[in-house]
C-alpha cells in the first residue's frame, strides 16, 4: 500500500489498527448484558440497546455487502432527500431485527466484524471513493471513509455503554482518532463563511485525545491542518473539551445546552457556524 497523502481535509488517519481492539471492547460489553440492559433505551429517540446493536450490525452487513461484494440493493426513492433515505432505511432495518434474539444479533456482530476487517485489510487507503457527506460533495480517499466507519462505531458503542451503565471508551488512543476525524468535517462547514485567502481560524479541543487544528481560507475554498493558527489574530477560535466536542458533533447536545463549557472568541458569526459542525449524517 503506498503512503496516504494529505488533502484538503488535512491529513491523513490510519484507523485500521484500533478496528480489532474497538470491535473487541463492543463484544465484551454485549457478553455480559441481561436482558433488561437489552431492553434499555439509549440517547438515540425510541431505540433500545437491541435496536442500537441492530443497526450496528446493520451497518457492517451493508459494507460488506457494497465495498466487498458490489452489491446496492436500495436507493432514495425520487425527491427523497440523502439523509431521509439513510433515515427510513435504518428504521426498516431495525424494525425487521426486532424479530431476532440478543443471542443470533450478538453472534452476527462477531462474526460480520471478522469479515470487515479483513475486507479492509485489502483496501488502498489513498484511493478515491464516494464522498463522506459530512466532510462536503467531492469523493473523499478511503482512509477517511474508514475513519468515519470507526467514529460511527465508537459513537454507537459509547452510546450503548451509556444505556447500561458500563465504563466509556476513553481511552486516548480510542478517542483521539475520533476527534480527529469529526475535524474533517470543519472546511465543509465553513464552506458559506467568505474571507480572504490566507486568513485563519482555530479550534482547540482539550485534555486527552484533543489537539489543536487550524482552517484556512484559500482560493478554492478552506483547507484543514492539525496545528494551532499561526496567525496572531485569526478570524476566529473555538476551544472546548474533548467529551463536548464529539457530542457536539453527533449532536447529542446542542451548543446553547453547553455553552459553559466552551470558548469562543472572533468573529461570533463564525464562531455560530464553527459550533453548528455536524460530523454524521443528519
Amino acid at each position: 500500500m503506498t503512503p496516504m497523502t494529505a488533502t484538503l481535509w488535512g491529513p491523513p488517519i490510519d484507523v485500521l489498527p484500533l478496528f480489532a481492539r474497538e470491535e473487541q471492547a463492543l463484544v465484551s460489553v454485549l457478553t455480559d448484558l441481561d436482558a433488561d440492559q437489552w431492553a434499555a433505551p439509549t440517547a438515540c429517540p425510541g431505540w433500545s440497546v437491541h435496536d442500537l446493536v441492530a443497526h450496528v450490525l446493520g451497518g457492517k452487513l451493508g459494507r460488506l455487502s457494497r465495498d466487498r461484494d458490489g452489491y446496492e440493493a436500495t436507493s432514495p426513492a425520487p425527491g427523497e432527500p440523502f439523509p431521509a433515505f439513510i433515515h427510513r432505511i435504518n428504521d426498516e432495518w431495525v424494525r425487521a431485527c426486532r424479530r431476532l434474539s440478543p443471542e443470533v444479533l450478538f453472534a452476527m456482530v462477531v462474526d460480520s466484524t471478522a469479515q470487515l476487517t479483513e475486507m479492509w485489510k485489502r483496501q488502498d487507503l489513498d484511493e478515491l471513493g464516494g464522498p463522506v457527506t459530512w466532510a462536503g460533495p467531492a469523493p473523499a480517499p478511503r482512509w477517511l471513509d474508514v475513519a468515519r466507519e470507526y467514529t460511527e462505531l465508537w459513537v454507537h458503542q459509547q452510546q450503548i455503554r451509556e444505556a447500561v451503565g458500563a465504563p466509556l471508551l476513553d481511552d486516548p488512543e480510542f478517542r483521539a482518532p475520533v476527534v480527529d476525524t469529526f475535524m474533517r468535517a470543519l472546511p465543509h462547514t465553513l464552506r458559506d463563511v467568505t474571507a480572504r485567502s490566507g486568513r485563519q481560524i482555530g479550534y482547540t479541543v482539550t485534555g486527552p485525545g484533543g489537539g489543536r487544528w487550524t482552517a484556512r481560507a484559500a482560493d478554492g475554498g478552506w483547507t484543514l491542518d492539525r496545528g494551532a493558527p499561526s496567525s496572531r489574530a485569526p478570524l476566529a477560535s473555538v476551544t472546548t473539551d474533548a467529551d463536548t466536542f464529539w457530542r457536539l458533533c453527533v449532536r447529542m447536545v446542542k451548543p446553547a445546552d453547553v455553552a459553559g463549557r466552551v470558548s469562543a472568541k472572533g468573529d461570533e458569526s463564525v464562531c455560530a457556524a464553527v459550533l453548528e459542525m455536524v460530523s454524521v449524517i443528519a
